[in-house]
């Protein structure tokens, strides 16, 4: 077998599902694996699996074990020559998978480490955790302090988000976000896999620095982009800042020297991190003027127009080249509803990435799924929106 898709789910029923079905598109060219774990979920993530998916994997773990132990366990049970580990909030294109097995630089690299790949959140827009920079206390100084936005192209500033290259640049980087990961097998048991003594947040540090200490080489592959909704996998709180502290404390007392200076840094840092979080104004809520509905299912309009309350303009998969022209001349807030029974996930991220604007944000209907799904801000929670008997 060539790969196992690695997938820990807590409590996102709805997005496990879309990533689900996005991840079995994916491997219709390859030989793989899905395994699901979850993390004793509360909702109905479980029932869900073994409805719609009773083929794949499922490991019912009887306490939240962690993202670390979680992914372990996952790995246990893995048959692929390669492993991603990939989180279940997000949403892969059909290609993602056949296009890095098949990248000559990358896979064909007898030190290859851990590939990453392109991620954006749910309106578009890049996520700079894709490629990152080992975070020595220097380097974490000017990502809290925002260094790294005022000297982009200074090596001295600039190495958090690995800035020598950019989000279309693909290209050896020190650390890769645990959202997507894919590496040979025997290399994730070579270093033990995720450490299980971190709980959560610099679990994917420590795995990508214990990689480049074997001498391995870490890349970052710009050819395929996936979606990671990133605000399902956590809330920015208190709890989140105090835990994102433990965990970059229990990193550097592992691999560096820790002294008193870092220990104060950290605190005012995130205390000031958790200052701007706490006062960004949410975009979650926003009022919605104009929708369009990509789609071949006239029924399928009526139903969301009578959720929705509004007109909906309806754009056949032909779509592509008279969207732009159509955004251009409104002002206020659009949505963008793909119905992804008639479109695939590649041109819906597509689509994404060349109609990203602050007054854009997107949904998705999985195929054959009686809701939809979607997120206006990496720092906030998706939304849900249920659509009953959609498919009729």
């Amino acid at each position: 077998m060539q790969l196992s898709v690695i997938i820990l789910n807590y409590n996102v029923r709805y997005f496990l599902e879309q990533c689900v079905l996005s991840v079995q598109d994916a491997l219709q060219h390859v030989d793989g694996e899905i395994i699901v774990i979850d993390n004793n979920s509360s909702d109905d993530s479980c029932q869900m699996m073994k409805t719609r998916f009773p083929h794949i994997k499922l490991i019912e773990n009887k306490e939240n074990t962690g993202f670390p132990k979680g992914n372990n366990i996952g790995v246990a049970e893995a048959k692929g020559e390669y492993l991603c580990i990939l989180n279940p909030d997000t949403v892969v294109a059909e290609d993602t998978f056949t296009k890095i097995l098949n990248s000559q630089p990358a896979i064909r690299n007898p030190q290859l480490g851990i590939i990453g790949c392109k991620l954006i959140d749910g309106t578009g827009n890049f996520l700079p955790e894709s490629k990152r920079g080992i975070p020595t206390p220097w380097v974490a100084f000017t990502k809290i302090f925002g260094l790294y936005k005022i000297f982009p192209k200074a090596q001295l500033f600039n190495q958090y988000y690995a800035q020598h290259l950019t989000e279309n640049q693909s290209g050896k980087v020190e650390i890769l976000v645990g959202a997507f990961m894919l590496m040979k097998r025997d290399l994730y048991n070579e270093v033990g896999g995720f450490d299980e003594n971190c709980f959560m947040y610099s679990d994917d540090i420590d795995l990508s620095y214990m990689v480049l200490k074997k001498n391995k080489t870490n890349y970052y592959f710009a050819e395929t982009t996936v979606i990671h909704y990133k605000g399902e996998s956590t809330v920015k709180d208190e709890t989140y800042m105090k835990r994102f502290q433990e965990a970059m404390d229990y990193f550097y007392t592992k691999h560096f020297k820790k002294s008193a200076f870092f220990s104060v840094f950290m605190k005012v840092g995130s205390f000031f991190f958790a200052f701007l979080k706490k006062n960004k104004t949410s975009e979650s809520k926003r009022r919605i003027e104009n929708y369009f509905l990509i789609s071949q299912n006239e029924l399928l309009k009526e139903k969301l127009e009578k959720l929705l309350g509004k007109n909906i303009k309806q754009l056949t998969t032909s779509f592509k080249n008279e969207l732009p022209s159509l955004l251009k001349g409104i002002n206020s807030n659009i949505e963008i509803i793909f119905d992804q029974n008639d479109i695939p996930y590649s041109k819906i991220i597509s689509v994404m990435e060349s109609c990203k604007s602050e007054k854009v944000t997107f949904k998705i209907i999985p195929n054959q799924s009686n809701f939809m799904i979607g997120s206006n801000s990496s720092n906030d929670r998706g939304e849900v929106m249920k659509i009953e008997d959609c498919r009729i």
